[in-house]
C-alpha cells in the first residue's frame, strides 16, 4: 500500500500540491479563529487572518518555480496579520514555513539564511511595535523566530541529504564504469599476451622448420646420407611446436577444465635446447654470461626467453648470418640481454606488409615487466637487440 501511494504521489504531483495547499489554508484559518482575546474582552475578527492566509496559500502553488517570490509574499501576509493584532503562532505561519522549507531545499545555504534573517527581523519588529493587545513578549519574539528557523533547518538537511545521495550515486556509477573499463583493459592485455605467445611459438618453430626443410632439400642432392638426421631434427622441431602451441592455447581453457595439465612456461633454463635447435637449422649460436647469475621471477624468465627466441628467429629469417651471439649480463637488480649477429640485413623494426611484428612484440614484452628494449645496426655490420629487464617484477 505504501508503495502504491508513493507511486501515485510521483505520478500526480500537482494533485498533491493542491491537497497540501488546502490543508495549509485550513490550518491558517484555524489559527486566525483562535487568536487571543484583547484585554478589553473584544475578540479579534477571524476573517482578515483567513484572507491573508488564503493569499499566502495561493502563492504556494509557485513555490517550486519561484521560491524567493513565494517567501516574500507569505512573509508579507504573515507580517500584515501580526500588524492587525493576531498572535503569530505556527498555525498562522504555516504558509511562510512551507515556503521557507522549499526555499532551503531548492536553493543554496546563503539564500536560505538571508531569507530567514529577513523574515525574523520583519516579524519580530512588527510584533513589538504594532501590538495593541498586550500579548506576552516571549510569544511575540522567541516564538516567531523559532517557528521560522525550524523549516529552514529541515529544508537544508533535506537538500544536503539529497546532495549526498546524488554524490553517492555518482560515485557508484563511476566505480561501476571504472570496473567495466578495467575489465575490458585486462581482457585486451590478456589477448595481446596470448597473441605474443602464439606469434613467438609459431614464428620460431616455423622458421626452424623452414630452414631444416630447405637444408634437407639441398642435402638430398649433395649428401643423401645426412638427410635422415635433418628430417629427425625437423620432426623434433614440429613436435616441439605442437607441444608449445597446445600449452599456449591451453591458457584459454575454462578454470574448471582439469584435463591435461599445462607444461611449465619456458625460461632461460631451456636456452641450451634453443641454441641446439638453431644449430640444426644452420645458425651457430654462442652464449656467454657476465656477472653472478641470479634467479629470475617467472614473468621475467619467460620474457627473457621469448625475447632471445624471437631475436634469433629474426636472425634466421631475415639476416644473411651464419653466427649469432647471446650475452647475459647480471647486476644486483637488473639483467641485460644482448643478441647480435654478423649478417648484413637487419630484422624489420616495424610491422611489414607481410605481417612482421617481431620487434614490436619484443618491445611490448620488455615493457610489460618494467624493462626496455633497443634494436639497431652494428657499426661493424649485422644487427643487435639489447634488452634490460628487472630481476624481479
Amino acid at each position: 500500500m505504501i508503495t502504491s501511494l508513493k507511486r501515485y504521489v510521483e505520478d500526480h504531483p500537482r494533485f498533491v500540491d493542491v491537497m497540501v495547499i488546502v490543508q495549509v489554508f485550513l490550518v491558517t484559518a484555524l489559527g486566525s479563529a483562535t487568536s487571543l482575546r484583547a484585554p478589553s474582552g473584544d475578540q479579534i475578527p477571524w476573517w482578515p487572518g483567513a484572507i491573508l492566509g488564503g493569499v499566502g496559500c495561493v502563492a504556494l502553488w509557485w513555490r517550486s518555480s519561484h521560491p524567493r517570490t513565494v517567501v516574500a509574499v507569505t512573509a508579507v501576509c504573515a507580517n500584515t496579520a501580526s500588524a492587525l493584532g493576531y498572535l503569530i503562532t505556527p498555525l498562522l505561519l504555516a504558509p511562510l514555513m512551507l515556503a521557507l522549507y522549499t526555499l532551503a531545499k531548492c536553493t543554496d545555504r546563503r539564500t536560505a539564511r538571508i531569507a530567514l534573517f529577513g523574515a525574523v527581523v520583519l516579524l519580530v519588529t512588527t510584533a513589538m511595535t504594532s501590538d495593541h493587545y498586550g500579548h506576552p513578549w516571549a510569544l511575540k519574539t522567541i516564538g516567531p523566530a523559532f517557528w521560522v528557523v525550524t523549516p529552514v533547518a529541515m529544508g537544508t538537511a533535506t537538500r544536503l541529504r539529497g546532495a549526498y545521495l546524488e554524490a553517492a550515486h555518482a560515485r557508484a556509477e563511476y566505480a561501476e564504469r571504472t570496473r567495466e573499463e578495467e575489465a575490458r583493459h585486462r581482457v585486451a592485455e590478456e589477448r595481446m599476451r596470448i597473441a605474443r605467445e602464439l606469434h613467438d611459438v609459431v614464428a620460431h618453430h616455423m622458421a626452424l622448420a623452414n630452414a631444416l626443410a630447405g637444408t634437407a632439400a639441398h642435402l638430398t642432392r649433395t649428401h643423401p646420407d645426412q638427410v635422415q638426421r635433418i628430417l629427425d631434427d625437423l620432426a623434433g622441431t614440429t613436435s616441439s611446436a605442437l607441444r608449445e602451441l597446445k600449452a599456449t592455447v591451453g591458457l584459454l581453457r575454462q578454470a574448471n577444465d582439469l584435463d591435461a595439465p599445462l607444461e611449465p612456461a619456458p625460461g632461460l633454463g631451456q636456452l641450451t635446447d634453443l641454441t641446439t635447435a638453431f644449430a640444426a637449422a644452420g645458425l651457430t649460436v654462442t652464449v656467454s654470461t657476465d656477472g653472478q647469475e641470479q634467479p629470475l621471477s617467472p614473468g621475467v624468465d619467460l620474457t627473457a626467453y621469448r625475447i632471445v627466441q624471437e631475436a634469433l628467429t629474426n636472425v634466421a629469417k631475415h639476416a644473411a648470418a651464419k653466427t649469432a651471439h647471446v650475452k647475459l649480463a647480471y647486476t644486483h637488480d637488473h639483467m641485460t640481454i644482448t643478441v647480435s649477429d654478423d649478417g648484413d640485413a637487419p630484422a624489420p623494426a616495424a610491422p611489414s606488409p607481410s605481417g612482421g611484428f617481431g620487434l614490436m612484440g619484443m618491445r611490448e614484452r620488455a615493457q610489460s615487466v618494467g624493462g626496455r628494449l633497443q634494436a639497431g645496426h652494428r657499426p661493424e655490420g649485422g644487427f643487435t637487440v639489447t634488452t634490460e629487464l628487472p630481476i624481479r617484477t
